[in-house]
C-alpha cells in the first residue's frame, strides 16, 4: 500500500509517497481502507521529531481516518462487517490506503455524510468533547474560553458547548477567522493579536470571567488567561503552540483563585501504556461520543452539528497542506484524499 512517510525528521519537503506493507488486524482489530484522513497538530511535530508516536503505534502520519471496513481480524465481537463506512481515532498509521483499528475506537458514519466530512471528526471532535466533559466536567449556563476559535478542536469546541447549553467564548489570530466562530456559534470572539483578551472577556462577562479555559497556546496566553479565570474555575491545557516556560508568579496567582489546572494528552493514552486502563479510556470516550453526540450530525437533528473542512489535498500533495497548516492558513479542518 501507499502511505505519507519520511526518512528523517524536518520541514514539510522531508514528506513523501512510499509503498510499504499492508498491515493485518491483530487480535480485535478491524482492518479499514481508509478514504480520507485529516491534517493535526501532532503530525507537523511528529515530522520535525518532537511528538513521536507511542510505543507500538505507526510511524506513518495520520491520527483520524474514514474509510470502509475491508477485514476483520480474530476475537472481534461482530459489530462491524465488510463494507460498513466507518471513522476511526488513531494513535498513528491514518495517512496510508489501510489502516488496522481497535474495534472499540471504531464509530460509523453519519447518514448522509462524506468520507471527507466524516475525516474531520474523529480527533478534532473527541479531544474536545473529551476536554469539555471527561476532563472539565462542563455545566450548563458556564462560560468557556476557547482558543484558536477557527482550528478544528476549536470549531468543534464551540458547538459542544453550546450543545451542553453553556456559553463559548473565542480568540482567534484573524477577523476571518472570528467570522468563522461566530457562525459555528461562539457568543463572543476576540483577537488576541491586537487586544488585550482578558479585559475583552471580563467585559462580555460583566467582571466575573470564565469558567473554563480550553488553552493550546501555553506560555505567551498564561498571565491574560488567570486574569479572566473566575474563582474555582478550570484552565485546561492540551497543547503549547507558544512554549511551556513561564516566567512569573503563576502558582500564587492561581492559588488567589482558587482555580485548578489539568492537562490532557489523548494520543499517548495507548494501548500499549497500560494494559489494564488506557484502552478501556478510549473506547468509554469513544462510546460516550457515540451514543452522546454523534446523533446530532445526522439531517434533522436539532441542534444540528457539523464538522468544518477548510480544504482537501491529495496524498501526493500532502507537503503541501503541512505547509499550509505550519502557515496557520486554514479555518477548520485540513482533509488528505487518500487514492485507490
Amino acid at each position: 500500500m501507499f502511505a505519507a512517510c519520511f526518512d528523517c525528521p524536518g520541514g514539510p519537503e522531508n514528506l513523501y509517497i512510499k509503498e510499504v506493507m499492508k498491515p493485518d488486524p491483530g487480535e480485535g482489530e478491524v482492518l479499514v481502507k481508509v478514504s480520507a484522513s485529516a491534517l493535526n497538530r501532532a503530525d507537523l511535530l511528529q515530522r520535525r521529531g518532537k511528538y513521536p508516536p507511542p510505543k507500538g503505534a505507526s510511524d506513518i502520519l495520520g491520527l483520524e481516518a474514514s474509510g470502509s471496513v475491508a477485514g476483520l481480524g480474530p476475537g472481534c465481537s461482530g459489530r462491524w462487517k465488510i463494507g460498513d463506512a466507518v471513522m476511526a481515532l488513531l494513535s498513528g498509521g491514518g495517512q496510508a490506503q489501510f489502516v488496522t483499528v481497535p474495534e472499540g475506537l471504531l464509530m460509523p458514519i453519519p447518514k448522509d455524510m462524506t468520507f471527507i466530512q466524516a475525516a474531520a471528526i474523529p480527533e478534532a471532535w473527541l479531544t474536545a468533547f473529551q476536554l469539555l466533559h471527561f476532563v472539565g466536567k462542563v455545566q450548563a449556563g458556564e462560560r468557556v474560553l476557547i482558543h484558536a476559535g477557527a482550528s478544528g478542536v476549536g470549531i468543534a469546541a464551540i458547538q459542544l458547548v453550546r450543545l451542553a447549553k453553556a456559553i463559548p467564548i473565542v480568540t482567534a489570530g484573524t477577523q476571518e477567522k472570528l467570522e468563522a466562530t461566530t457562525n459555528a456559534g461562539a457568543a463572543a470572539g476576540f483577537n488576541y493579536k491586537n487586544e488585550d483578551f482578558s479585559e475583552k472577556v471580563l467585559e462580555f462577562t460583566q467582571g466575573s470571567g470564565v469558567d473554563i479555559i480550553l488553552d493550546c497556546v501555553g506560555a505567551s496566553h498564561w498571565e491574560k488567561n488567570l486574569n479572566c479565570l473566575s474563582t474555582d474555575g478550570r484552565w485546561i491545557i492540551y497543547g503549547l503552540l507558544s512554549g511551556g516556560e513561564v516566567h512569573g508568579d503563576l502558582l500564587a496567582r492561581l492559588l488567589s483563585k482558587r482555580a485548578s489546572i489539568h492537562t490532557s494528552l489523548l494520543r499517548s493514552r495507548d494501548k500499549e501504556a497500560s494494559i489494564v486502563f488506557l484502552p478501556q479510556y478510549k473506547e468509554r470516550l469513544v462510546r460516550a461520543f457515540t451514543e452522546e453526540v454523534l446523533p446530532y450530525f445526522s439531517g434533522g437533528a436539532s441542534p444540528r452539528l457539523q464538522p468544518l473542512v477548510d480544504s482537501v489535498y491529495p496524498l501526493h500533495a500532502i507537503a503541501e497542506a503541512h505547509r499550509d497548516m505550519e502557515e496557520n492558513k486554514n479555518i477548520g479542518k485540513i482533509v488528505i484524499e487518500i487514492p485507490v
